[in-house]
């Protein structure tokens, strides 16, 4: 199996990925540049965390434009993982390929450090390995990570089981003083209806060895790679 860790002008979190995909998970991957147009033989894309084009307009507006996301928008509907990280789940929203929007946090102040978040849907791809309610220890970097989404939208992704993180407390309570950017529903993370497309503001990438104070990101990656391993046994 095969995966691509997409580079925009201004990724900063794509050797990271890249490293734990190669080194700590032991998969194969490469980097793919934001004007390629291929991504034949890859089974998931990773849109990493950074400032692409510079947070310009807004996060992820002109990302959205890329000619790698016309690739990535296809590869998705082809059935095709793809995980965005921070800066990548930005860009997911403004391609339309998840529901809602990003807006300042709540304190207008940059957020880094670590927090926790809940598994609420422990049945994707990318949270197979989980149980549901499981905390996670798992650092954030960012000033625009405030999720918005209207009532209606909120109702029918809660139906479809597509809030997959929440932020919480050390014991999994969830309540405002443990959301770290004001996000509604204190959604850390969501998928598409299908459930073959997360984007996530926590970044996985680093916390998947117990140097860096926790390992709890590398589940993410390993489920991934045991669905995607399942679904090439089935072919």
């Amino acid at each position: 199996m095969k995966f691509g860790v997409v580079v925009f002008p201004g990724s900063n979190c794509d050797y990271d990925c890249y490293y734990v995909i190669k080194r700590v998970i032991g998969e194969s991957v490469d980097f793919i540049w934001h004007k390629s147009s291929n991504l034949k033989g890859y089974d998931c894309i990773v849109l990493p965390g950074g400032f692409s084009y510079g947070d310009y307009l807004r996060t992820g507006a002109i990302a959205r434009f890329s000619p790698i996301m016309k690739e990535v928008i296809e590869f998705s509907k082809n059935g095709g993982l793809v995980i965005g990280i921070c800066n990548g789940f930005q860009v997911l929203l403004e391609a339309g390929l998840l529901p809602g929007a990003m807006r300042k946090n709540r304190d207008l102040l940059f957020i880094c450090r670590y927090v926790y978040v809940r598994v609420e849907n422990s049945d994707t791809p990318f949270t197979r390995l989980f149980h549901k309610g499981q905390v996670l220890h798992i650092p954030v970097a960012h000033f625009e990570g405030n999720y918005y989404i209207d009532p209606q939208s909120l109702s029918r992704l809660k139906m479809n089981s597509q809030v997959v993180f929440r932020y919480c407390s050390k014991d999994g309570e969830v309540a405002d003083e443990f959301n770290p950017n004001g996000s509604v529903y204190a959604i850390a993370g969501i998928c598409n209806e299908r459930g073959n497309v997360l984007g996530m503001m926590p970044h996985p990438e680093r916390c998947s060895e117990s140097i860096l104070g926790s390992e709890d990101g590398k589940l993410i990656w390993q489920s991934i790679v045991k669905s995607i391993n399942e679904r090439l046994a089935k072919e």
